[in-house]
């Protein structure tokens, strides 16, 4: 059973994805909050496994919500609502530990999946729609064209094959395209993402897409 938080101001649409949640056997709403301070609140309390999380509430927003629900080292993830696909909010978001983020308007079939996907510790935001996101707010991220510091605590674990996927990753290569071009199986390409991600901390592949981007891996376009 995959438990989910809702954190939105508007009443309707909490009560929109709670019946939509509801009806399906694998989930359950735990409770609502109407703001980022209930929400955190309420995660402490509850535990669930997903916090579906507006971005613009009042008092404290989805943003600063999410960051002190991320680094607690619990369980739970959080998946960010936005308005729009490139709200000027949701790379911030990200940062601040999000598993992925929806756009408002999906369909109830993607919402449904994509609360599956982050509670499973899978990111929601495909690898291009994740370039696309990175390089539109490149004037957040390092501008530096230096090489990679290999004494890097965070890269230095990896071993050369997994730091190379993991620049492929920063590129928004699918799986499927590490794969061929680094003529390896699929299932051993998604072994070394999981070694990635374990030994980078990064708690979905979006973290480690912003993590190649930090340690200078990956450039902005």
């Amino acid at each position: 059973m995959t438990t989910v938080l809702i954190a939105d101001d508007q009443p309707l649409q909490r009560f929109g994805f709670r019946m939509l949640l509801e009806s399906q056997d694998d989930m359950a709403v735990l409770g609502e909050a109407a703001n980022g301070s209930e929400a955190i609140r309420m995660t402490a309390e509850l535990r669930p496994d997903v916090v579906l999380m507006d971005i613009r509430m009042p008092g404290l927003d989805g943003i600063e919500a999410t960051r002190p629900i991320t680094t607690t080292g619990d369980r739970t993830r959080v998946l960010i609502l936005t308005t729009f696909d490139l709200d000027e909010y949701a790379y911030a978001a990200l940062r601040a530990g999000a598993s992925g983020f929806l756009i408002k308007d999906a369909l109830p079939e993607e919402l449904l999946s994509g609360v599956r996907a982050v509670a499973s510790g899978d990111a929601v935001v495909a690898p291009a729609l994740t370039r696309r996101l990175l390089d539109a707010y490149a004037q957040l991220l390092p501008t530096s064209s230096a090489a990679p510091d290999p004494t890097d605590p965070r890269l230095a674990a990896l071993t050369d094959r997994e730091r190379e996927i993991l620049t492929a990753m920063g590129r928004g290569w699918t799986n499927t395209e590490i794969a061929d071009r680094f003529h390896l199986a699929e299932s051993t390409v998604k072994t070394h993402v999981s070694r990635i991600l374990a030994k980078t901390g990064s708690r979905d592949p979006i973290q480690a897409v912003i993590l190649a981007y930090d340690t200078r891996l990956v450039h902005p376009s």
